[in-house]
């Protein structure tokens, strides 16, 4: 009886195998139908919920097969331009240390704009507040504004980036909430010192640096940052314009697209010195191409190499097969461009172009107006995907350098309204180039011992010049073998030793030091190492008025034509006179900045050239003239304490090196502090005397 109750209750081995698989089918089907339900639409795209627009997920789009992009939860409730850095993550580099401070770690980040407002974003620009002694090795999707190149020096003031190669955020709106199109990621790596783990490297700040947006002081967390910049309401933003309006800067160049084709192009470079102390002498330009491009020729200037090697066995050499590359320009993705010589310009193939062909000078317009823009065309050639005439592209990372100028920091190309040209038919009517973009370079401050001239004082008052500074123009390129010391300040000097090289003063300064029972020096300082050296000497100092003397050396090998000198002698500026060699002019505009250049036809400031006998001290070139001035308007100046001394000196732009200390009068100069205190004392000791 047992037995056969067991038998009917248990279920043969293939039912329960059937029910199995049943089971797991509808199941399976269930779940397919929840899930087209939930994500997909009628129109079979992945459904979207509440204000997330652009869509959710991890994926960078849709064209990939991946999951669609997610905007940050952050960003929703912003209605400017939100903007992000999340810091990722970090690995300790080698050499390994035990100072903490001097540990370096490899670091990677990420930036993160997104449009979420209803104006397009020209030309973004973040700042961000690296403080923590970053250097900054590369930015996948940016370059960096100043034109500095990787690696780059970033953890003292921090640095700003710009979108390259996209550099504009369209909003929602106008692309129907394309989020590729409205954000960006940058992402970041570099080495930094000094933040031992647990403990998060993040910068100061972030903010977009663009005008026309008020960015609020970000909300932090351990390993992320953001903000949402919005709209400045007192900013006016003029609707029509569809590019980014000119920026002014000490230098602007334009890159102006003339002629466009499927494979190449022809563009026309200008550069225009807007500064009024600002200058070029033999410029050399350099700028990086991005995309693979090379020049095939030019028209104004020229590169330094031409090595078709690099093109040969390059990606261009792969797709363009049936070029002869020997007679391309240039294939380098770094060229360096120069100025033609005064012969070219002329000559049929390469000059016969406006504003070429000097040799690389580029004037001030307070000097002529006529020569301060540089003009060169050439013709670019495109390697794939960038065969469409629309498929324009400007090189990135411009450097601009001279023989003796300031020292300029360039910013990334921005995109502007087209440039104008006159009617090469000479009708009165305007061709407009097919695109343009500007880049604006500024003039930045030499750094100490990084000038390229220098500045020594004397008096009339006092037998000894106070000499340039040691290593005012740097020492690094000091002959093998020398021994000097850059720590010492430099050795008080006779007049007449300013007239022979660094080389043989020594025996001079060692025998005016022991007759002066002057300090000296083992070992003896360095040289200044300054291509041009001036001495500014007080001359005379009486009731109505005060002259000085200013003297040029150039110890250098290249000569300096339409040389330029500007003074800026603070408060006794105002009572400049005249110059009697030289032809001065005040710019009362420019800090009351005395201009002062060489008269016609004494405006060439020769080269270093060698003594009447061979074994005499090579020679400078030099040239002087005196300086005077009246005290109607600066009846108060104390020149002896130091006002009759230049408090900033320009040759040719370049700011140059001043020494520290000022020729003092025999005993020391007393103050007006000092001289009543000496009055009180002798008053009160007559009184004493008297009383008794």
């Amino acid at each position: 009886m047992k037995t056969s109750l067991r038998t009917s209750t248990r279920l043969p081995w293939r039912t329960l195998l059937l029910l199995a698989i049943t089971s797991i089918f509808v199941f399976s089907l269930v779940e397919v139908c929840s899930a087209q339900d939930k994500d997909v639409d009628e129109f079979g795209d992945p459904k979207t919920t509440g204000s997330d627009a652009f869509n959710t997920g991890s994926g960078t789009g849709t064209d990939g097969g991946g999951a669609p992009p997610k905007i940050p939860k952050q960003a929703q409730n912003c209605d400017g331009i939100y903007l992000s850095y999340d810091f990722l993550g970090r690995e300790k580099e080698y050499p390994h240390v035990k100072n903490t401070t001097a540990q370096s770690w490899a670091f990677k980040a990420q930036v993160q704009l997104v449009n979420m407002g209803s104006t397009e974003l020209k030309t973004w620009k973040v700042f961000i507040g690296f403080h923590h002694k970053e250097l900054l090795v590369s930015a996948n999707g940016a370059v960096l504004v100043d034109g500095d190149e990787f690696p780059a020096q970033v953890g003292v003031n921090g640095t700003t980036i710009g979108g390259y190669p996209q550099a504009d955020l369209k909003t929602a709106i106008d692309t129907a909430g394309d989020f590729n199109q409205i954000s960006v990621k940058v992402g970041l790596k570099g080495t930094q010192f000094g933040v031992k783990p647990p403990g998060t490297p993040m910068p100061k700040t972030i903010k977009l640096q663009n005008d026309g947006f008020k960015c609020p002081a970000p909300s932090k967390r351990k390993s992320n940052m953001y903000l949402c910049c919005r709209k400045d309401k007192k900013f006016k933003v003029n609707p029509k314009v569809k590019f980014s309006r000119k920026k002014k800067g000490d230098l602007n160049i334009m890159y102006d697209i003339l002629q466009a084709y499927g494979n190449n192009y022809m563009a026309q470079v200008t550069m225009d010195n807007d500064h009024p102390l600002g200058r070029l002498d033999h410029w050399n330009l350099t700028w990086e191409w991005m995309r693979g491009e090379f020049i095939s020729t030019m028209r104004g200037a020229f590169t330094h190499l031409k090595d078709p090697a690099q093109c040969i066995y390059g990606p261009a050499g792969q797709y363009y097969q049936e070029m002869d590359f020997t007679q391309v320009m240039n294939c380098e993705k770094k060229p360096v461009m120069s100025d033609l010589p005064s012969e070219k310009k002329e000559d049929e193939k390469v000059g016969k172009l406006p504003y070429c062909c000097r040799n690389g000078t580029v004037l001030p317009k307070t000097m002529n107006e006529s020569e301060s823009r540089s003009v060169f065309q050439l013709q670019v050639f495109k390697l794939p995907p960038d065969l469409k005439r629309t498929a324009l592209y400007p090189p990135q990372n411009w450097r601009l350098t001279g023989v003796l100028n300031p020292d300029y920091k360039c910013g990334p190309p921005m995109r502007v309204e087209p440039s104008e040209f006159p009617d090469p038919s000479g009708l009165q009517a305007k061709v407009l180039a097919v695109a343009s973009w500007q880049v604006v370079c500024n003039i930045t401050r030499p750094k100490e011992k990084q000038n390229r001239c220098c500045v020594s004082f004397s008096a009339y008052y006092n037998d000894s010049v106070v000499p340039c500074n040691t290593c005012a123009c740097g020492c690094d390129n000091l002959p093998e073998g020398s021994r000097c010391t850059p720590k010492a300040p430099a050795m008080l000097l006779p007049p007449e030793a300013l007239l022979v090289p660094f080389d043989n003063r020594t025996i001079k300064a060692v025998a005016w030091s022991k007759i002066k029972h002057y300090p000296l020096w083992d070992p003896m300082p360095c040289p200044d190492n300054c291509g041009v050296s001036i001495n500014w000497h007080v001359d005379a100092d009486y009731k109505n008025g005060w002259t000085a003397r200013m003297t040029l050396f150039n110890w250098g090998d290249t000569a300096f034509q339409d040389w330029f000198v500007g003074i800026q002698l603070g408060k006794a500026s105002q009572g400049y006179d005249k110059a009697y060699s030289f032809n001065g002019t005040m710019l009362e505009d420019v800090n009351d900045t005395i201009f002062v250049q060489g008269l016609k036809g004494l405006n060439y400031l020769i080269a270093e050239t060698n003594g009447s006998k061979p074994r005499d001290p090579r020679v400078p070139g030099k040239q002087q003239s005196v300086l005077s001035f009246k005290k109607k308007l600066t009846w108060h100046l104390n020149i002896p304490a130091g006002d009759g001394f230049p408090k900033k000196l320009l040759f040719n732009g370049e700011e140059c090196a001043l020494p520290k200390i000022i020729p003092k009068k025999s005993g020391g100069i007393r103050s007006k502090q000092m001289n009543i205190l000496t009055t009180f004392i002798f008053t009160s000791i007559i009184t004493l005397f008297l009383v008794r």
